[in-house]
């Protein structure tokens, strides 16, 4: 098999983070159309204050987002860099247009409750697939890159929940009713919600201390019926000064129970404590 050059490494990465950008807007619209913007509610960013607009002047509401957008472009590519400014203004335009596009279609639920969920859902999804492929879609995130360029100490995920909130409590202020900020408040959370998802996976995974002084008789059950390793480490007991080994394993949730069996069934005495890791790397995992 001929191997690639690296323009055309290059050529493919870019084709793949096109297709990425595209997708991606596809969620975000689908969620902003079909669920979020047909009964009030908003994602924050500049899709809410386009929400306002849309319902105070009938303006498109992809439109509108593409027109707010156009200073915090301008500016980026003065202060931030091209690249970051081409896939924020592509990202832009192809979400503007998949808004305008899908907000003909009929919504898809006039439940607003069902409509946070969903809404928050996609748009999450739709979001983490742009970021991931270095990308935005201008509006909150243009806006965050342009004040930490100003402000660098300043948080990223800070700044784009005080100015969520701002923009929400406008359309609690314009639309008069508190529902509007509730149900938006829970569509902006599963939204982030969704972003961590894709971007540090659901394989949830637990680690396991166990002290015994049957560590060794343990670590073998457990290797030969869950086929699971363990690292045994040396401990010192603060209180007794005795010196011991704790075993220390990695396990899926399903795991868990087992390998409690186990301990307790060779050793009734033994110490366990469980907690839980967001990822585990390596061999027998990801």
């Amino acid at each position: 098999m001929k191997k690639l050059s690296r323009e055309q490494l290059l050529i493919r990465k870019y084709i793949k983070e096109i297709i990425e950008i595209i997708i991606g807007c596809l969620f975000m619209a689908g969620g902003t159309s079909l669920f979020l913007l047909p009964n009030q509610l908003s994602s924050g960013g500049f899709a809410g204050i386009a929400t306002i607009i849309y319902y105070l002047f009938s303006l498109p509401l992809g439109t509108t987002m593409l027109i707010l957008n156009i200073p915090l472009i301008i500016l980026t590519i003065i202060r931030v860099g091209k690249e970051t400014a081409i896939k924020g203004i592509f990202g832009t335009i192809v979400l503007s247009v998949f808004i305008d596009i899908l907000e003909r279609f009929k919504p898809l639920t006039e439940d607003r409750l069902l409509a946070c969920i969903y809404g928050g859902i996609l748009i999450g999804l739709g979001t983490a697939i742009v970021l991931k492929a270095n990308a935005s879609t201008g509006g909150t995130d243009l806006l965050t890159y342009i004040i930490r360029y100003y402000k660098p100490h300043y948080r990223a995920s800070n700044l784009i929940v005080v100015i969520d909130i701002a923009i929400v409590l406008l359309n609690v202020i314009f639309f008069k009713e508190i529902e509007v900020g509730l149900y938006s408040a829970i569509a902006i959370y599963l939204s982030g919600k969704m972003i961590d998802i894709v971007f540090e996976g659901i394989y949830f995974t637990k680690t396991m201390f166990i002290v015994s002084n049957k560590y060794k008789e343990i670590a073998q059950e457990i290797g030969q019926k869950l086929d699971r390793g363990s690292t045994a480490i040396y401990a010192k007991g603060m209180y007794t000064r005795e010196k011991k080994m704790m075993l220390w394993c990695v396990a899926s949730r399903g795991e868990v129970a087992k390998i409690k069996q186990i301990a307790q069934e060779v050793d009734p005495k033994s110490f366990i404590v469980i907690s839980s890791a967001r990822e585990a790397w390596g061999k027998g995992f990801k």
